[in-house]
C-alpha cells in the first residue's frame, strides 16, 4: 500500500470511493476541494491510499491558514464532518500517521471532524450532534406519519399563497438575498457569494437550491442541499424574520424532505445542533435523531499524540460572553456593511 496526494486525475475514482463507502457524505466529494480552492484560494492536501486493488482509503484535508495565528490541516472546513474513509482500521491509522508527519514538517495543527469515532485520536471533543432522519420510501408515507399539528404547519404556507421553486445555481440570486440578511440578523459574517457559486457549480447534479416565495414573489426562505445516495446534507438554510408569521421555513424543509424521500435517499442530515437548544427542537419535531459528532484536534506544538478538545466551564462562559458581544456589535452594522465585510472575515472561520 502507498499513500500519496490526490490529483485532479483522481477525481472520478475518489468520488466513486465516497459514493460506495457506508460512511461517505457529500462533503467528502472532490467538488468540496475544488470549490474551496476556487473561492477562497486555500490549498488542499487530499491523501489517497492505494493497494493492488485500487483506492483503499481517503483523507481529505485543507491547509487552513489564518494570518498571525498559523496553519491547521482541517478535515473539513465549512461543514460539520469530513474525516477519513478507509477499508479498515489499519489503513485509517496509516492515513492518520501520514497526515501527522506532514503536519509536523509544516508546523501545522490538525483538526478532524468525523461522523464516527477514530480510535487513534482519543475521545470526542464536545456534545455537538448531527440530527439525522431516516427516510421512508415516499413523501406521502412521511407526511402520514406526522401528527396533525405538524401536518397543518406544513400545509399552511401553501394555503396562505406561498410557493416554492427547486433548482440549482439559477436560484442563487434569490438564495443569497435571503442568506445575507439572515446572517446579519444572526450576528454572523456571511460567506462570499463566490463560495456559493463555486459549490453549486462544482457539485453539478449533486446539489439542489430551493427558494420559498411570498404571495407577492419576495424570497422569504432558501436553502442548499448536497446529495449523496445514503445521506442528503443541508449546509445552509435561512429564512427572514419578518416573515416568521407565515412559516416559510416549514415549507422549505418539507420541500427538501419530500424531494429526498421521493428520490430514494436513505437519510436526511439536518446539520449540527446542541441538545436542548431551539434548532435541536426544530429538527427533532421532524423525527430526526441525534448522532454524535466526533471532533479531534492536534496542536502544532505537539509532535505526537492527540488530545481531547475539552474546555473548562469558566472558559466556556468567557467565550460565550465574548461571542455574544461580537454578535451584538455585528447586528448593529448596516446591511451593506456586513455584506462587504462579512466575506472577508468568513473565509477564516472554519465552521
Amino acid at each position: 500500500m502507498q499513500v500519496r496526494l490526490a490529483t485532479y486525475a483522481d477525481r472520478e475514482a475518489w468520488d466513486d470511493y465516497v459514493l460506495n463507502h457506508s460512511d461517505g457524505t457529500a462533503y467528502q466529494f472532490f467538488p468540496w476541494k475544488d470549490a474551496i480552492e476556487k473561492a477562497y484560494a486555500l490549498k488542499s492536501l487530499y491523501l489517497l491510499a492505494e493497494n493492488s486493488s485500487g483506492i483503499c482509503g481517503i483523507f481529505p484535508l485543507i491547509d487552513f491558514r489564518i494570518p498571525i495565528i498559523g496553519r491547521t490541516f482541517i478535515s473539513l472546513p465549512y461543514c460539520d464532518a469530513g474525516g477519513i474513509l478507509a477499508d479498515n482500521q489499519n489503513i485509517e491509522h496509516v492515513l492518520i500517521d501520514h497526515a501527522c508527519l506532514m503536519a509536523q514538517e509544516m508546523r501545522a495543527g490538525i483538526k478532524i471532524r468525523s461522523i464516527r469515532p477514530l480510535l487513534p485520536c482519543g475521545k470526542n471533543r464536545t456534545d455537538k450532534v448531527s440530527m439525522i432522519l431516516d427516510l421512508p420510501n415516499s413523501s406521502e408515507t412521511m407526511l402520514a406519519s406526522y401528527k396533525s399539528s405538524l401536518r397543518s404547519q406544513i400545509k399552511k404556507p401553501l394555503r396562505d399563497g406561498l410557493s416554492v421553486l427547486v433548482g440549482k445555481k439559477e436560484l442563487l440570486d434569490d438564495f443569497y438575498s435571503v442568506f445575507t440578511e439572515n446572517m446579519r440578523d444572526l450576528g454572523s459574517p456571511v460567506h462570499a457569494r463566490l463560495w456559493l457559486e463555486a459549490v453549486t457549480s462544482e457539485y453539478e447534479d449533486r446539489v439542489r437550491v430551493a427558494v420559498v416565495y411570498t404571495p407577492d414573489k419576495v424570497p422569504a426562505a432558501a436553502g442548499i442541499v448536497l446529495l449523496h445516495p445514503s445521506r442528503v446534507s443541508i449546509p445552509w438554510a435561512s429564512s427572514l424574520r419578518r416573515y416568521n408569521g407565515i412559516n416559510p421555513n416549514m415549507l422549505l424543509y418539507w420541500t427538501f424532505l419530500a424531494f429526498a424521500a421521493d428520490n430514494g435517499y436513505r437519510q436526511f442530515d439536518f446539520g449540527r445542533s446542541t441538545p436542548g437548544e431551539g434548532t435541536y427542537r426544530f429538527k427533532q419535531q421532524w423525527g430526526a435523531k441525534p448522532q454524535q459528532l466526533y471532533w479531534y484536534e492536534k496542536d502544532a506544538s505537539r509532535s505526537v499524540g492527540w488530545h481531547q478538545l475539552s474546555i473548562e466551564p469558566s472558559h466556556i462562559d468567557k467565550q460565550s460572553s465574548k461571542r455574544q458581544l461580537a454578535v451584538s456589535l455585528w447586528q448593529m452594522l448596516p446591511q451593506f456593511g456586513t455584506d462587504w465585510l462579512g466575506p472577508k472575515i468568513r473565509k477564516y472561520i472554519s465552521l
